[in-house]
């Protein structure tokens, strides 16, 4: 049996759904690869890179940035499970002057976040003022939410953001997905150290397609695994989480729209103020 090292680089449905099924329904077994999967959270790029990882927007700021010549075998999403959640407001122009808890800006995520307050009209360096925390399981930003420290926070998918909402009276102000596509989350390696053909790595990629067939196919095993995630979530609430969020914009074969690619790696590259230096097809080696 091959064996291979899978890292996450973030936490939630967003970055893990994929691969938490393909683990739990023994589909690495199945295709011959055991996996091990690591917390890459807080690894440096050079240890990222030694290994597979799910995490493809960190891997392409990591190939802009700093040249590393990341490849992704799969893609999970277009949209982005990230949300601006605030105890008041309706839209993204209120968060004008107002204290927003959101990751770096050098992160994924809080690139992902600048792009589409500037979107919206909002410079996040004057008009909003930003409260940098690392990302985690967003409770602290409950607390915060709560006690009124902040005003809104840019929080991921360890949490159904609409029923927080609801259980606390606040708003949901605009979901990422809404407002910038890219493809994102699924597989990629570094060629450098692993080779795209790599008999592991093709296994984990197949695995992976296997997962993404169960979301589509199975919505009841799907919403079962979800719950691991969404554990102070109701079945109703996670179903509908899955409904809304997941079933609609998962990719079926792990397969990248290039359009989508090129136009998110063109916003990407602007708001961290270099060149692009490579196109989808380049970074975006999948089938559909």
């Amino acid at each position: 049996m091959h064996t291979i090292d899978l890292a996450y680089v973030g936490r939630g449905l967003h970055e893990e759904l994929a691969a938490y099924i393909a683990d739990q329904e023994d589909f690495y077994a199945a295709e011959g690869v055991h996996v091990a999967l690591r917390d890459g959270c807080a690894w440096d790029e050079e240890r990222l890179r030694r290994g597979a990882t799910i995490g493809l927007g960190r891997a392409l700021l990591s190939r802009l940035t700093g040249g590393a010549p990341w490849v992704a075998l799969t893609v999970n999403t277009h949209r982005p499970l990230f949300w601006f959640l605030a105890r008041t407001g309706t839209s993204l122009t209120d968060l004008a002057g107002k204290r927003l808890a959101v990751h770096a800006p050098h992160t994924a995520p809080g690139c992902f976040a600048r792009i589409v307050l500037r979107r919206a009209g909002l410079d996040p360096d004057r008009d909003v003022e930003c409260v940098v925390r690392s990302p985690g399981d967003y409770g602290m930003d409950l607390r915060r939410l709560g006690n009124r420290t902040i005003d809104a926070a840019f929080v991921g998918s360890t949490l159904a953001p609409e029923a927080i909402a609801a259980e606390h009276g606040w708003q949901v102000l605009a979901w990422v997905g809404d407002h910038f596509r890219i493809p994102t989350v699924g597989v990629a390696v570094d060629p450098t150290h692993i080779r795209p053909d790599d008999p592991a790595v093709q296994a984990v990629v197949r695995a992976h397609r296997r997962a993404l067939r169960v979301i589509h196919e199975d919505p009841g095993t799907t919403v079962r695994h979800i719950r691991a995630f969404l554990g102070q979530h109701t079945e109703a609430e996670a179903e509908a989480h899955y409904q809304t969020f997941i079933a609609p914009h998962f990719t079926t074969g792990g397969g990248a729209d290039l359009a989508v690619g090129t136009a998110a790696i063109t916003a990407v590259a602007a708001e961290l103020g270099v060149t692009a230096g490579v196109t989808a097809a380049e970074f975006h080696r999948t089938e559909p």
